[in-house]
């Protein structure tokens, strides 16, 4: 009978107490990255690829609880990254731990980079969350249930988009300003270097040079726009001519991960049957929003970043502008966004949104995105650096162009074989 530690209770190599005797490499800093859903792990690679050439630190991951973590698992298999059980992880010192979202931070030993999981700060937090009052619901990432913990600010610095934001952060919690760093938006510096593609991403996903893709976004929950507007789907893949428009419909993870791939699948084959493309979870979905020439959201980040790409977005009539900060650039563009009514064909309201475009209205909500347009890496990569006290590689870090979009694969329908 062996009486050696079962490996799954053996600390990893890399933060063994005798790691000199095991590691191939040996590093001086070693980061932690917490990865509480899909959507953040997604924003943590931003910042993390930053590090690439970098032999003189060792990223790790962990699995934090959250209600969404459904799928983090897979995420994190699929990317290959040295992952340490949430229990080990809270035992243990880093040089720095990085986070797209708030759960269980406090609980770390080493000082904490947070930054948004989406474009900016834009949602209210449910009512009553976390005992606050429903009368007093604050913007969530910046609130300060979130911020304050036992009486101490959690994060070490809490990055921002926008200086917008810090006026809004002062509001909501004054005590975490000095904590505060507007660094940028990678995802809309992603779109801005993707945007000369954009014949690439059409090419892939099969648009024809007289087909308009319309890209139909869906975030979470139940005032989606999957979540209360699912007929919405069925009749732009239903009644839009074929030889005129392809659809593409990119879901949130959280839609994936809460429902299961099985399952969203299963709801989705006869529209797919019908020509619909589904815009793979695994994959980039920059490309897909770029080809669009018509996005029809909801008051999630994807449909936002769609004010960027110079084409109209459209929302169903499902836009809970109560869940919104009204101060938002999300409220903003929902206030003047066509709505897409149900007893009007849907080419003809697609084709006046066209014309009625005016691109000034959606360059005021973009230019609210991110107060530092296209640097993002350079300013990440500086602050992460110097929280690490380590001088920053020489070659300065650029931002590359969206891979092209991926479909789930016509045989993954289990129809076709």
């Amino acid at each position: 009978m062996s009486l050696t530690m079962p490996d799954v209770y053996r600390p990893l190599v890399p933060v063994r107490l005798d790691v000199d005797r095991w590691a191939t490499r040996r590093t001086r800093r070693k980061i932690l990255a917490v990865v509480h859903t899909v959507t953040a792990g997604q924003r943590l690679l931003e910042a993390l690829t930053l590090l690439e050439g970098d032999a003189r630190v060792q990223v790790f991951f962990t699995q934090a609880p959250d209600v969404f973590s459904h799928g983090v698992d897979l995420f994190l298999e699929r990317m290959g990254g040295l992952v340490l059980p949430w229990h080990q992880a809270v035992q243990l010192p880093f040089d720095l731990a990085v986070a797209a979202a708030h759960g269980g931070l406090q609980e770390l030993h080493a000082p904490v980079i947070v930054l948004p999981h989406g474009a900016g700060h834009n949602k209210l937090m449910p009512a009553g969350q976390r005992g606050r009052p429903v009368a007093g619901r604050g913007i969530y990432g910046l609130d300060r249930q979130w911020l304050i913990q036992d009486g101490r600010l959690v994060p070490e610095t809490i990055v921002l988009a926008h200086h917008e934001d810090l006026t809004r952060l002062g509001r909501e919690c004054p005590e975490a300003l000095p904590a505060a760093e507007v660094v940028g938006d990678p995802c809309s510096d992603r779109i801005t270097a993707s945007l000369p593609q954009r014949a690439l991403y059409r090419d892939a996903l099969g648009a024809g040079a007289r087909q308009q893709l319309v890209a139909v976004c869906s975030t979470w929950g139940p005032g989606s726009l999957l979540g209360c507007q699912w007929e919405l789907l069925e009749r732009l893949v239903d009644e839009l001519p074929r030889e005129d428009f392809r659809v593409a419909l990119l879901l949130h993870p959280h839609v994936w991960n809460a429902h299961g791939e099985w399952q969203i699948r299963s709801w989705l084959a006869g529209l797919v049957r019908s020509g619909l493309l589904v815009i793979s979870q695994h994959a980039d979905w920059v490309g897909a929003l770029v080809a669009a020439d018509h996005i029809v959201g909801d008051h999630g980040s994807v449909s936002l970043y769609g004010a960027m790409t110079g084409v109209p977005v459209l929302m169903g009539n499902n836009v809970p502008d109560g869940d919104l900060d009204p101060g938002s650039p999300a409220a903003e563009l929902a206030s003047f966004a066509p709505r897409l009514h149900a007893d009007r064909p849907l080419d003809r309201q697609l084709a006046r949104a066209a014309a009625a475009y005016r691109a000034e209205r959606y360059e005021q909500v973009a230019a609210r995105i991110t107060s530092e347009p296209g640097r993002f890496a350079v300013r990440m990569r500086a602050l992460i650096y110097r929280k690490l006290r380590l001088r920053a590689p020489a070659v300065r870090p650029r931002t590359d162009h969206a891979p092209l979009p991926a479909t789930v694969r016509h045989d993954a329908w289990g129809y076709a074989r």
